[in-house]
């Protein structure tokens, strides 16, 4: 490739938000390069819901494991367990999850190319010409593009240099081991259920993990708080949950970041997706589904902008975005600023998760990422539990 390939598209960022995007504009047409970094795997649960299996037509052999039910455990030890009633979280592993999605936005017609990005410059008529650096023995280059998403991180360099306030938003950085699963049922191990820790020792403002992945485990935890040692946290997990002697495969760090940027587009021909615009969730730090969506919803305004001309249709990414799921991200952010600030209120916080109702409506949400207005009793009945939990009329 030389400085006269021109694309519709460039996508910087092989994730699943960069590679949603490019099979969906690439499935409508468009020129498309993927630009990826490759040999690199973000630190992640693996966990998605059924919706996201169904709306991006995941295929089932892509699925290490079924999750049934989740386990939180409290700064004092206790245990509650949240089963899903009826059905079930699937787990992936993102070594291969990642990839797949990559091959298929090729198979949609999308040009693969191995690479980090370094910067867009301009040409005489104003196009976007993005510069690259190979890697891996991949040379280097530099493609005109009608359009740029970038999908490039949290740390995203697209967005550094082409949108106002990206060096603004908040991290949690986030750290695990992937380990050799035991068997089922050796020790406090269980294949088909997540484990969730909030102790202050594993996270003073996060949570620490178990997510099983089939033959392998995910063991992590995450913190916004400088200095706090998070490998000695995730050591002190592993060792609690019975895994410090399983196998070690590999360690993987990354920030995660914690807010929606407020501008996700350059008002020209660049907009942001996935990590790179800040949507991971707050609290609970799901971040597939939200990144996934969020590239759909940025090939979407690229498309119509490609089509139009008009580069007020880029700002539509985050518009609908926010409409979908600003809601749920105000009130996560709300519940970990209030429930993980100290363990003492973490330790009612878990106390919470056994009640009937919230479990319910938690996973609920969680499957079918909409907020559950069917019972509104239920709703109710929360809301004064809650408040006595805050008043602490009831005992953790």
């Amino acid at each position: 490739m030389d400085q006269n390939d021109t694309y519709d598209v460039v996508v910087v960022g092989g994730g699943p938000s960069g590679s949603t995007a490019a099979t969906d504009l690439a499935s409508k047409g468009h020129k498309v390069l993927l630009l990826d970094r490759a040999g690199r795997i973000k630190p992640c649960g693996g966990a998605i819901p059924p919706v996201l299996i169904k709306e991006f037509e995941i295929p089932e052999h892509l699925l290490v494991a079924r999750v049934a039910s989740a386990r939180m455990v409290s700064p004092a030890g206790k245990e509650v367990d949240m089963p899903i009633n009826g059905g079930f979280v699937g787990m992936v592993d993102r070594e291969f999850f990642d990839e797949w999605l990559r091959n298929r936005a090729a198979d949609s017609g999308a040009v693969r190319r191995t690479g980090v990005f370094e910067r867009i410059a301009r040409d005489t008529d104003g196009t976007a010409v993005v510069h690259y650096k190979g890697r891996g023995g991949a040379a280097g280059g530099q493609v005109r593009a009608r359009a740029v998403i970038g999908a490039d991180g949290a740390a995203s360099a697209v967005a550094k240099q082409e949108i106002p306030g990206a060096d603004e938003i908040n991290y949690v950085y986030a750290y695990h081991e992937i380990v050799r699963s035991p068997k089922h049922g050796e020790g406090k191990f269980d294949g088909a259920r997540c484990d969730v820790y909030y102790q202050g020792p594993l996270s003073p403002d996060f949570y620490g993990w178990i997510f099983p992945h089939g033959d392998t485990t995910s063991v992590g935890t995450g913190t916004a708080q400088k200095g706090f040692s998070i490998r000695n946290a995730v050591g002190a997990l592993r060792g609690a949950a019975g895994l410090g002697a399983s196998e070690t495969l590999r360690r993987e760090g990354a920030p995660i970041p914690m807010r929606p940027l407020r501008v996700w587009d350059n008002g020209r021909d660049i907009v942001l997706a996935g990590d790179a615009a800040g949507v991971v969730a707050p609290a609970s730090g799901e971040g597939i589904y939200y990144a996934m969506a969020g590239g759909r919803f940025a090939a979407d305004a690229v498309d119509a902008f490609l089509v139009s001309g008009d580069a007020r249709a880029l700002k539509s990414a985050r518009k609908r975005f926010m409409k979908a799921h600003g809601r749920v991200f105000w009130i996560l952010g709300i519940m970990q600023k209030f429930w993980y600030a100290n363990d003492k209120r973490r330790e009612r916080f878990v106390s919470i998760c056994r009640d009937p109702d919230v479990q319910e409506l938690t996973w609920q949400a969680y499957m079918h990422k909409k907020l559950v207005r069917a019972k509104p009793l239920a709703h109710v009945r929360i809301f004064f539990k809650d408040l006595a939990h805050l008043f602490g009329v009831v005992r953790p």
